[in-house]
């Protein structure tokens, strides 16, 4: 998702200050332990599944120096072990290990910032914050807002919750706020976070004014709604969204996030979200480091981000060649570049060819196709793959013309570009993205908790049942991944397959059946072929020799239970480079 928060240039102030306090949470990191340089461990499982077709299931593991060495069975390892010496781990012999799990889309500073406050959203959510159940009434909403604004004690700072939605909560605007709480600050994060809904309480707390907006064409004083270059005039205005600390322990959640979803490598999909890319960097490495977090993340660059800064497409690969050279072992950029399509899914925003939306509203283009072109062919000459955010089938038809003429000004063999999100395609642009080499990382949450409300209300129930169709992908053969986009789905990999593989809504409807996945396409879709997707299958993704020893462990087999039951398993913990790092029991 993009930002519309770029010009927040205040927060590389906040995060310096961050820096400065933040290294004491560093004892509060997972427990881990360490493993001696050149130490050769083999861990035992019940069942390791490899996603390696050649030797599917192994009961051994053999790692040292942060890679694994051999796979299979204590007896077929005993060439290394009775020549190596080898200290045998037998913890996970009742457990199921996989290969780590990959979220190859995130957004770290937006679990920094919405996990400083109570969710409200359709759906339920569990976090390292608390449990928050989900309303998806405008009655049912009505009651648990009333109850939690009660609960706001803290008096310099509106009161917030993050996920209100009209399509579910009905209209909430600035007259029925100030009916609903007259003397209270209150303000409601729309669930696809580019809106935000505020009372006159809110409003004079934060000191913003009509003058301060008044030519602004993305905010409606009279209703208190403010959406996209809208939240410019708001965000400033609200500081204590980066107050050190509160900033600090929002990290740390996205950290608990991470781990608890049994995630060891994640992508963060447009780095630079609130407006110092420099400062983000700096502070996503700290964090990481100084926690020795049991994960990486790989950083990339946004087009919005340098446009909205004023930067020329040179001084844009100038400026991510001097973050690079700053990668640390846990946080990193590599030579990947994301391009924005078309807009927000759950604001209603996405680009749908003929015919369109119901009601006759339209979506938008984030930047025009002809400047978005010119940044794509730069990058894509200088050998990046290329992703790019796009949800409708009019965004996708736009995406397969810039891929088209990639290819035929600078052929490349083997690119990858990416699709990210996946919320609308049809099958005559499914299998052109199979032509032409395509990758997808899809989101299959937004069909879980969109497409009963897109089919009423939106697209109509062809179209809206079949969003996000991974069945075609998995019938075409085109690599896909899963990613969770958090917040915009749990950053809980299990929950995404079983999404994708069930198709059951929020509201218990089996819709749009044919685009189900099996469960071995949806668990490679975070493991092997999401490696493929951001092109580091010779690093991870899968259980062989060679690569890194990340691996996700689990108390059940996915294969064996229930399709119903996938995201009930729960799960131990992660190895990360070789070394375990078990949840704390009470997130077991």
């Amino acid at each position: 998702m993009v930002s519309v928060l770029r010009t927040l240039r205040h927060l590389g102030a906040a995060m310096v200050l961050l820096m400065s306090i933040s290294l004491p949470l560093a004892a509060a990191t997972h427990a881990q332990e360490q493993i001696s340089d050149n130490e050769l461990v083999v861990y035992t499982a019940k069942k390791i599944i490899t996603m390696e077709p050649a030797m599917p299931e192994a009961s051994a593991v053999a790692v040292a120096d942060g890679r694994i060495v051999a796979v299979g069975t204590l007896e077929s390892l005993q060439s290394w072990t009775s020549q190596k010496g080898a200290r045998i781990d037998r913890r996970f012999e009742d457990k199921i290990i996989l290969p780590g799990f990959i979220d190859p889309h995130v957004h770290p500073s937006l679990p920094a910032v919405l996990t400083q406050f109570p969710f409200l959203a359709p759906d339920d959510w569990s976090l390292p914050t608390g449990e928050f159940p989900g309303a998806k009434t405008p009655a049912a909403y009505l009651t648990a807002l009333t109850a939690l604004v009660a609960q706001h004690s803290d008096s310099s700072i509106p009161f917030i919750t993050w996920g209100y939605h009209p399509l579910w909560h009905g209209k909430l605007d600035r007259d029925a706020l100030n009916k609903l709480f007259p003397n209270q600050p209150v303000m409601l994060w729309h669930r696809s976070f580019h809106e935000i809904v505020a009372n006159d309480a809110a409003l004079a707390l934060i000191g913003l004014t009509e003058d301060d907006v008044r030519d602004n064409r993305m905010v409606n004083w009279h209703e208190g709604h403010f959406w996209e270059l809208g939240m410019f005039a708001l965000i400033p205005k609200m500081p204590f969204l980066f107050d050190p600390a509160r900033f600090a322990h929002g990290m740390v959640n996205f950290i608990d996030m991470v781990h608890r979803g049994g995630v060891t490598t994640a992508l963060d999909m447009g780095v630079g979200i609130f407006g110092n890319p420099t400062a983000e960097t700096t502070l996503i490495r700290h964090t990481m480091e100084s926690r020795q977090a049991p994960a990486r993340v790989i950083l990339t660059p946004i087009i919005s981000d340098f446009i909205s800064r004023g930067r020329t497409i040179a001084q844009a690969m100038e400026e991510i060649d001097e973050w690079r050279a700053g990668n640390s072992h846990r946080v990193l950029i590599d030579r990947r570049f994301k391009l924005m399509m078309d807009g927000a899914i759950y604001s209603g925003l996405a680009q749908f060819g003929f015919p369109g939306y119901i009601d006759g509203h339209e979506g938008v283009w984030m930047n025009p196709l002809s400047i978005t072109t010119e940044w794509a062919q730069v990058f894509w000459d200088a050998g990046y793959q290329l992703h790019a955010h796009t949800n409708g089938d009019a965004s996708a038809a736009a995406l397969i013309e810039l891929l088209k003429t990639l290819q035929k000004n600078t052929p490349r063999a083997d690119h990858r570009l990416a699709l990210e999100h996946f919320a609308y395609t049809t099958e005559d642009q499914n299998r052109q993205l199979k032509a032409l080499g395509a990758v997808v990382s899809a989101n299959p949450y937004y069909h879980f908790i969109l497409s009963d409300m897109y089919s009423e209300q939106w697209l109509g129930a062809d179209r809206g049942n079949q969003m996000v169709r991974l069945g075609s992908l998995e019938r075409l053969g085109v690599p896909f991944a899963f990613h969770s986009d958090s917040p915009m789905a749990p950053l809980e990999p299990l929950t995404l397959v079983s999404a994708a593989v069930n198709r059951i809504t929020i509201n218990g409807n089996l819709t749009g059946d044919l685009e189900r996945v099996s469960v071995d396409a949806g668990l490679r879709a975070i493991t092997s072929n999401a490696a493929w997707v951001i092109g580091w299958e010779d690093e991870i993704g899968s259980i062989r020799a060679g690569k890194k020893a990340d691996f996700t462990v689990l108390e059940s087999d996915p294969y064996k239970v229930k399709p119903s039951q996938i995201k009930a398993i729960k799960i131990w913990g992660t190895v990360f480079e070789g070394v375990p790092a078990p949840l704390p029991a009470a997130a077991r």
